[in-house]
């Protein structure tokens, strides 16, 4: 029986390849061999012993006194001693049968598998230790990157917000300085408008050069807030002292055409006020010349 027989080459990588011959482990089996039959043979020959003999005389226990003599006869002689008894033979010396060499081949293989088993498991401990840890630093890293991936749009997310709120911001700027350019604009059309030399109507000494006197009287502005602040209805009461600039422009005959809040007072309640009073006054007051102002810009204050 052969180790090829008694253990196949596993396919597993991680097995402990067998030996490349059997000549070795052949002569090592021998050699063992040998040394287990001298060992035997050694202890048989120190525990047999030749076996010892004794030879011994009866005398009687208690002395005897002798019977008379009795006539003179022919002497018998006594019989003669009986022989000792024979020695006993030694016992032959029996080698004992050397062990067959099959069984210490088996103990061998024997040893040789538990040894590779012992291998294996070990090997298959370690291997199941490392992809333990393996998946824990997959893990780890999984988690890393989740959390710097969610930093990252976390942070996209704020910079999208900011520059958003920027652009917003920059819009409102330019359309509020688009609507003032365009404010100024209009009121120097209006002024070019009304600009000229012949049927002016100014006073001596004016130093205009507009064909009329543009601007209203010293009293229209009274006027205006007589007519206008009767209609403001508040029943909340209003702190402070918010002014709110309202545009408001009319036709030739005083009718108002629209209204539009050119600065806020701070309060809401207070802007809105105004401007539904404006609406409930429908028609602007003329002015001492009988005209009515095409554009008006009018601070309204509690």
């Amino acid at each position: 029986m052969s180790a090829a027989t008694l253990s196949p080459r596993g396919t597993d990588p991680l097995r402990p390849q067998p030996p490349g011959g059997m000549g070795r482990g052949a002569l090592l089996a021998l050699g063992v061999h040998g040394l287990l039959v001298v060992a035997l043979a050694v202890s048989v020959s120190w525990r047999s012993q030749t076996p010892q003999t004794f030879s011994a005389e009866l005398w009687a226990s208690t002395p005897q006194v002798a019977a008379p003599r009795a006539e003179e006869s022919t002497p018998v002689a006594p019989p003669p001693p009986p022989p000792p008894p024979p020695a006993p033979a030694p016992v032959p010396r029996v080698a004992p049968p050397p062990a067959p060499a099959v069984d210490a081949q088996i103990a061998i293989e024997k040893a040789r598998r538990e040894k590779e088993q012992a291998e294996r498991e070990k090997a298959e401990r370690e291997k199941a230790k490392a992809e333990r840890e393996k998946a824990e630093r997959e893990k780890l890293a999984r988690a890393e990157k989740e959390k710097a991936e969610r930093e990252k749009v976390e942070r996209e997310r704020q910079a999208a917000a900011k520059a958003k709120a920027e652009a917003q911001a920059r819009q409102e700027q330019r359309e509020k300085q688009a609507e003032e350019q365009r404010l100024a604009k209009q009121r120097e059309d209006n002024l070019k408008r009304m600009l000229g030399q012949a049927g002016a109507t100014g006073a001596p000494g004016s130093t205009g050069t507009a064909l009329k006197d543009a601007a209203p009287s010293a009293s229209y502005a009274g006027r205006l807030i007589a007519r206008i602040k009767p209609n403001i209805l508040l029943t909340e009461t209003v702190t402070g002292n918010p002014a709110a600039d309202v545009e408001v422009r009319a036709s030739p005959t005083g009718t108002i055409l629209s209204r539009r809040l050119v600065k806020s007072s701070g309060n809401k309640d207070w802007d809105e006020a105004v401007l539904r009073a404006i609406d409930r006054t429908g028609e602007l007051p003329r002015d001492t010349d009988g005209r009515v102002p095409p554009v008006l810009v009018i601070t309204f204050t509690p």
